[in-house]
């Protein structure tokens, strides 16, 4: 996920990553993803952000 924003959004800072294993769980598997990206701008287009996080099964927050 993290190419396909710097490839369709031409994000001009690489996306930061952040792995964060649910408790209890020993299967590496079962961990979840964040993938940071910082828009103070608001240059992008929040609904076609939805539809990239949407594409790996995950979802989009705003602080």
């Amino acid at each position: 996920m993290a190419e396909a924003l710097t490839e369709r959004f031409g994000v001009a800072e690489e996306p930061q990553l952040v792995r964060d294993a649910l408790a209890g769980e020993d299967d590496a598997e079962d961990a979840q993803w964040l993938v940071v990206v910082e828009d103070r701008d608001a240059a992008h287009d929040p609904a076609q952000l939805d539809d990239l996080a949407a594409e790996y099964e995950g979802w989009r927050e705003s602080e």
